[in-house]
């Protein structure tokens, strides 16, 4: 990149471009100062944060009224996480479709369109009636989502060039991401204790509302210079590739592991995969460019990604149960206990971004945070009963603390690799790396502690002696178990309760290591795969280094 500066956009504070930046105005597509919306990078960088802030709430916002759905609507273990899973696999599926949308036909009526559906379907689904209904009306926000989450992304790659600009923002991008998983389950928790639980959707109507509005008033237009055509056939097979790999893994305690079905599951998403990767390489006009995989700093970088959130979705839903069905917890109070987890995934994203531009590197940065989640998911698996709070946030800090290490700095890795005027496919990757790892970690990590419960049961002698519809009801999940436990008679009731809460923490222990796990896989993957730092940058209008091998 050349060091000559160009004269500086009137109304525009220095510090938004660093003298070895590229003024938008030099980029096709970029932010334009002479547009009549005037807006600077630190007024569209608010306005998406907004729109970004919305999105955010929605992903935690319904886990603190799992036991609220579970007893209101009479939901199943499987129907609960469906409830959770409906929303990400639709956000995870079409979140592809949503970045080529936005690069062909504009960000700024992308993010319009995307956050009115949002707005809409949360109307919907605060009126649904049963957990079907709930969880079509999950999945449409999650259409909404997809539309707006990748868009947001692309918009700030587009607006800061600078990789030290883009590095700042996207740190604030992920601390808002922080912060909306701590406004969720607060929020959720105050909605529950003055109104039904339909409050927790509609209250986000008004939100979308205005983020829409202020996206169409100040945010730019940007998309790409040929506006080509919409990879169909790449859309459809990945909606099957994520749809099938994600609705095998929740049914599969119910259907058995090894069963026919499941079995035909994962066969139906591993020729999905293969056919999007043949499909993809021979289309002139790719909705993804998957030789992007070929350079280290991108895939690498797309994997810690994904197991971070893998671990993070799945605590989150086995914390939540954990606080407000074994210890007794409210709504609120739930909300409340979660928020170390969110403000230190807030200060990990800005920290992180801002070590792995320095001359310590996104390898070290990442690995680090790969190395603190497994430490905090090992330490989070000796959890009892009467586990005191104080260890708990501890726990929660320090898993947040590593999300933030380690999804901030790889999404600007991420990110720092794709062409400008393709922002909002590289964001989609991005986005999918997310719900990918965000919707299997509720799949896997629930599933393993439903098996875990239900095998827990079966064996008790205590549960053997009650009725078989108690029996059966019990099995379905630890509301229900509780549920038993209370209706039973008194002498008997309390060794049901304790062998019905023994059930789950068998499988929150059994969840807890195998994050830890795969943590650990992922930190030493990272270590030995991800550069420090990225190749030299280019001249405006370029493409980056796309060479598998960069420089550590």
């Amino acid at each position: 990149m050349s060091s000559t500066t160009s004269p500086q956009p009137p109304g525009v504070p220095p510090a938004a471009f660093p003298p070895t930046s590229v003024p938008p105005t030099a980029v096709p597509g970029g932010w334009d100062p002479r547009s009549w919306r005037r807006a600077g990078p630190t007024t569209v960088l608010t306005v998406v944060l907004l729109a970004v802030l919305a999105i955010n709430v929605e992903t935690t916002v319904v886990n603190v009224a799992v036991p609220t759905l579970n007893r209101e609507l009479g939901a199943t273990t499987t129907q609960l996480q469906w409830i959770v899973d409906a929303y990400n696999l639709a956000f995870a599926a079409l979140v592809l479709a949503g970045g080529g949308i936005g690069d062909r036909a504009g960000r700024r009526g992308t993010l319009v369109v995307g956050l009115i559906l949002f707005g809409v379907t949360s109307v919907l689904a605060a009126v649904c009636t049963t957990p079907d209904a709930l969880i079509w009306a999950r999945a449409g926000m999650g259409v909404g989502s997809a539309l707006v989450y990748p868009t947001t992304l692309a918009i700030i790659t587009d607006t800061f060039r600078d990789r030290r600009a883009r590095a700042a923002a996207i740190g604030a991008w992920g601390a808002v991401g922080g912060l909306g998983v701590a406004l969720g389950p607060i929020l959720g928790g105050v909605l529950l204790e003055h109104f039904w639980w339909g409050s927790l959707f509609l209250a986000l109507a008004p939100a979308a509302v205005v983020a829409a509005l202020l996206s169409w008033l100040v945010v730019p237009e940007s998309r790409e210079p040929h506006r080509p055509r919409l990879d169909r056939a790449g859309v459809t097979l990945s909606v099957l590739m994520l749809g099938s790999l994600v609705y095998t893994i929740i049914e599969a305690p119910d259907r058995g592991w090894t069963s026919l079905s499941t079995l035909m599951g994962f066969a139906c998403a591993g020729a999905a995969a293969v056919a999007f990767v043949v499909v993809e390489l021979r289309q002139a006009q790719p909705l993804i460019d998957v030789s992007l995989f070929t350079n280290l700093r991108f895939s690498a970088a797309s994997g810690a990604v994904t197991i971070a959130f893998f671990a993070l979705f799945g605590f989150i839903f086995l914390i939540t149960l954990f606080f407000q069905l074994v210890q007794g917890q409210g709504p609120l109070t739930t909300g409340i206990r979660i928020l170390p987890v969110a403000v230190s995934i807030a200060v990990g994203s800005v920290v992180g971004t801002r070590l792995a531009a320095s001359r310590l590197g996104t390898k070290a940065v990442v690995t680090a945070g790969l190395l603190m989640l497994a430490i905090a998911f090992a330490w989070a698996s000796t959890a009892h009963a009467d586990i005191g709070y104080g260890e708990v946030a501890g726990q929660m800090v320090l898993l947040g603390t590593g999300l933030g290490l380690t999804s901030a700095p790889a999404t600007e890795s991420i990110m720092g690799v794709v062409r400008p005027e393709q922002a909002g496919a590289g964001s989609a990757l991005n986005d999918a790396t997310r719900q990918v790892g965000g919707t299997l970690g509720v799949a896997v990590l629930g599933s393993i502690y439903a098996t875990l419960y239900a095998r827990h049961l079966d064996g008790s002698p205590v549960v053997a002696q009650l009725p078989e519809a108690a029996r059966t009801v019990a099995g379905e999940g630890l509301a229900q178990g509780l549920a038993v436990a209370q209706a039973a008679p008194p002498g008997a009731g309390l060794a049901v309760r304790e062998t019905v809460i023994a059930g789950f923490l068998d499988g929150l222990q059994a969840g807890c290591l195998t994050a830890s796990a795969v943590c650990v896989a992922g930190a030493v993957a990272v270590a030995a795969l991800l550069p420090s730092h990225p190749s030299p940058p280019v001249r405006a209008g370029h493409a980056p280094d796309r060479e598998p091998q960069v420089a550590p």
